[in-house]
């Protein structure tokens, strides 16, 4: 039995079956193994490859039934997605391992009945791959197949970006994405680090967008990484590292970081004021809460205070006390499609309709912590102008004592980094 495919198939059956996230469940999965690199190289390929196809993995797979898609039974369904990835997107897995070990699989997680059905239908895909091609057209429908993605998405991007951009952005959604880390200058320095990396056998370079920035082209499991456990860094994306840069504090101010976990930009912030100073960083679950104190702990950042609470009370809870506040808004997380496997077949479009009403929200409460004369940072990891530049062109014209210094939006398939937006703000009086 391959325990790498039966790993990986217990974890797609999960992440469909029980909603959970592709990347926990394998993290977890990667620490309790005993895998090599190479065998957790090839299981984090085969969830997060198989996850990432989805629905159009499911197209495929439907082409060689005699029966619906949905009355198949979800373990089976779990051990044919996982063996179908294989046969038409791993180049590398010989058709007869792919068959043979999914059989073997199959009679271990679903039973022996099971196995007879897999079997035919894995070899009904060799003998016609014909019949599952992705059709090549331009429409709505056969790029979302071909780029695994839910047709909504398209349609949305298409009116967003208009065709061209959107294939771009759709295929670069599909690239693997590089480990960002964000150097701790409280403790060391860019090349100190990069030193340290090198020392791991792990290919680095410095970012272009951020001077604490380090972008990780190949590396070996999180949890060797010393360096980061030791708080000398920590992972975030090169766009992400921009806002604090933008939002500028300064050492012995006041800063609140409206929605704060897991701790990525309220840490950030902590540091480019030399750990002087207070920061308020908030978020509504306990857990969460837990997971910025442990960042701060890590990082060595003693002037962050979490503390539970809905932003969209800030304003009532700190009444025009603060320097500066950072708004990192909920969001669809549209931007980060390439970073977040399943996120793309998570979400949903109603799910995006309520999103602008709950950002304005959170964003007006925030204004009210500021003084006059104090900087309002909005920023999300999405690149929809519903959530971004309307959300605050509708701030701005109903809030006449804030005017607007500088937007940035980082389009992936144009910067090459997640999708992220900001927005800096003054309140004048």
């Amino acid at each position: 039995m391959d325990e790498i495919r039966l790993a990986a198939t217990k974890i797609l059956y999960n992440v469909v079956t029980n909603g959970a996230w592709a990347n926990v469940e394998l993290a977890q999965v990667l620490r309790q193994g005993k895998f090599d690199d190479r065998d957790r190289r090839f299981c984090t390929e085969l969830v997060y490859g198989t996850t990432k196809a989805g629905k159009s993995l499911d197209w495929k797979i439907s082409k060689y039934l005699k029966r619906p898609l949905s009355k198949v039974d979800d373990k089976v369904l779990a051990v044919l997605r996982v063996a179908m990835y294989q046969i038409f997107f791993l180049d590398r897995v010989p058709n007869s391992a792919a068959v043979n070990e999914s059989v073997e699989l199959s009679k271990k997680f679903c039973g022996i009945g099971e196995s007879k059905f897999v079997n035919g239908v894995l070899r009904s895909a060799i003998r016609a791959p014909h019949k599952s091609e992705f059709p090549t057209g331009d429409d709505v429908e056969s790029l979302a197949l071909r780029t695994f993605h839910p047709e909504w998405i398209v349609k949305l991007f298409i009116e967003e970006f208009g065709l061209d951009a959107t294939k771009k952005l759709l295929y670069f959604d599909n690239t693997d994405p590089p480990l960002c880390l964000r150097v701790n200058f409280l403790k060391t320095t860019r090349e100190n680090v990069l030193d340290a990396l090198k020392t791991f056998g792990i290919k680095a370079e410095p970012s272009t967008l951020a001077p604490e920035g380090i972008i990780c082209r190949k590396h070996s499991a999180l949890d060797e990484f010393q360096t980061l456990r030791a708080g000398l860094c920590q992972v975030q994306d090169e766009s992400s590292m921009t806002a604090a840069r933008l939002l500028n504090p300064q050492a012995g101010e006041f800063v609140i970081d409206a929605c704060a976990a897991p701790g990525g930009k309220a840490t950030h912030l902590a540091e480019l004021m030399n750990n002087r100073g207070r920061i308020i960083a908030t978020d509504i679950y306990e857990t969460k809460i837990k997971h910025i104190k442990q960042n701060a702990e890590r990082l060595g950042i003693k002037i962050i205070e979490p503390v539970k609470l809905d932003a969209r009370k800030l304003g009532e809870k700190f009444p025009e006390q603060a320097d500066k506040v950072l708004v990192d808004a909920p969001c669809s997380g549209l931007g980060v499609i390439r970073r977040k496997a399943d996120l793309r077949w998570k979400k949903n479009p109603d799910e995006l309709k309520a999103l602008p009403d709950l950002q304005e929200k959170i964003l007006s409460s925030a204004a009210e912590t500021l003084k006059i004369g104090g900087t309002l940072l909005y920023s999300t990891c999405t690149i929809i102008r519903r959530e971004n530049r309307d959300v605050v062109e509708k701030f701005l014209a109903t809030h006449e004592n804030f005017e607007l210094v500088e937007m940035k939006t980082f389009l992936p398939h144009v910067t090459h980094t997640d999708g992220f937006f900001s927005a800096k703000m003054i309140r004048k009086n």
